[in-house]
């Protein structure tokens, strides 16, 4: 596509710490690009730079998970800002807007490299296995995220126009390809496809530390499968939803924190873990190459203009472990008291917080919502209260059943992953309205986006429009 890989070059200045024949598409002075990637060592270069990619503050370092929570009802944008993101606050957004055109630019230029690994004939082995298959999940992550903000739900409709796919590196077919807009459903199951690959490909024992660390920082068997619980979920697959989320839960080895002194050091941490708690994956965000981003829009030394609504913060009981990580401040700018996000709170520090991409407590409430949309109400209970009571020590449990049940479990699903973008997918996938009632000193925000509110989707990229004719801009935008 024209305008996607005209945009891989700004991209790849984002993507600091690569080398430079693997940002380049076809270097002209250097080795060829079909050739480039000979070697494990030039594969394990080549998918550290996927990830610096997949970090940049254009997707996953900031714009995917702000916009999941903006566009939804846990965050608001103060009175008193710096002007980031006040077009999606207000839902005023356009075919031009900067953070639509972003997620599409940097998701197609992280899909891109991940097909050139995919595509690298090196000889097979253990270490090559498992980098190829981190490249295929990285490449069905980017789909997962780009087909869930510029596309219908597939719960809603599977033929829609989803986005476009390709799985060819540029070195092949050319660096300007025009593809339309591929099916909901073709996308989805190229998604599946991608995972499931991951997961046959990848040893169920890490491999050698020579190649790069064993941690949460790196795309494991286990998270490929994780992330297939997510897209099985919101493609409203329930039992295979169930069946892949049940699989972590099983054989993955990961835990919760059981007390609350874990929990807090769990979250108070910057480093990576070694340990399976809580994380299974997040991306490193280290001294070197930090991406601010996320952290600078919460916490009140930075810009600070983003605060938890009221609605959210009184979700959690006195006792809940997670509502200490909303504390009662005053706000920057305007000196007037306001719900301050301490999820990431090292933004002071040279070492920030690790971008969380998920997380055990999301497979543990995808598999309580599979139970009970499978027809089991007692094993989905059972893992809701599993995650439920941890957090809340004094808190007797969940009884419920039918639609209060699927209730319960989305209102922990809103508690437990506020403020990791999470929530608008929630109520894209069920086709809720999204009420977002107005906030004291607030930048005047839409107040409730309805079922027909074409704004519920992304604009597909103006320029993408004018540069491909294939390809078809989302209703209400033309």
């Amino acid at each position: 596509m024209k305008h996607i890989n005209i945009l891989i070059l700004a991209a790849a200045v984002l993507a600091a710490g690569c080398k430079k024949s693997f940002l380049e598409e076809s270097p002209s002075n250097a080795v060829d690009a079909a050739t480039a990637i000979k070697t494990p060592n030039d594969l394990t270069d080549a998918v550290n730079g996927l990830y610096t990619a997949a970090k940049s503050s254009s997707f996953f370092g900031q714009n995917v998970p702000v916009l999941g929570d903006l566009l939804a009802d846990n965050v608001f944008i103060s009175s008193s800002n710096y002007g980031q993101f006040i077009t999606q606050s207000n839902y005023s957004f356009i075919a031009t807007s900067g953070e639509p055109s972003g997620i599409w630019s940097q998701g197609y230029y992280t899909i891109l490299q991940a097909n050139r690994i995919i595509s690298a004939p090196v000889p097979a082995s253990a270490a090559v296995n498992q980098l190829k298959g981190e490249a295929y999940t990285w490449r069905a992550l980017s789909y997962l995220t780009l087909v869930n903000y510029f596309a219908a739900p597939y719960t809603l409709n599977p033929e829609a126009d989803g986005v476009p796919i390709t799985t060819t590196p540029t070195y092949v077919t050319g660096p300007y390809v025009k593809l339309g807009r591929n099916p909901v459903s073709e996308v989805y199951k190229q998604i599946i496809s991608d995972l499931d690959s991951a997961y046959q490909l990848m040893p169920a024992t890490a491999i050698a530390a020579t190649y790069h660390a064993t941690s949460s920082n790196y795309i494991s068997k286990w998270a490929a499968k994780a992330i297939a619980a997510r897209a099985y979920l919101y493609k409203g697959d329930y039992a295979s939803a169930k069946d892949a989320a049940l699989a972590v839960v099983q054989s993955g080895g990961y835990s919760l924190a059981t007390t609350a002194a874990a929990f807090s050091s769990y979250w108070t941490s910057a480093v990576a873990n070694t340990g399976k708690l809580e994380t299974i994956l997040e991306l490193y965000n280290g001294v070197s190459g930090s991406v601010t981003g996320l952290a600078d829009l919460y916490y009140q030394a930075g810009n600070g203009e983003m605060l938890a609504t009221a609605e959210l913060y009184n979700l959690y009981s006195a006792t809940d472990y997670r509502k200490g990580l909303i504390l009662k401040g005053i706000r920057k700018g305007n000196s007037q008291p306001g719900l301050i996000v301490n999820k990431y709170s090292n933004f002071l520090n040279s070492d920030k917080d690790e971008i969380r991409i998920i997380r055990y407590a999301e497979v543990i409430l995808t598999l309580a919502e599979s139970y009970a949309r499978t027809g089991d109400a007692n094993n989905a209970r059972l893992y809701l209260n599993q995650l439920a009571k941890l957090r809340d020590p004094q808190f007797a449990g969940y009884t419920s059943s039918g639609q209060q049940l699927l209730d319960d479990i989305l209102n922990e699903r809103r508690k437990e992953l506020a403020f990791e973008g999470l929530r608008f997918f929630d109520l894209t996938r069920l086709n809720l309205v999204i009420n977002r009632p107005a906030q004291p000193f607030s930048y005047p925000l839409y107040p409730q986006v309805s079922l027909t509110d074409f704004r519920r989707l992304q604009p597909i990229p103006q320029g993408e429009i004018d540069a491909n004719p294939k390809i078809k801009q989302n209703p209400g935008y033309n």
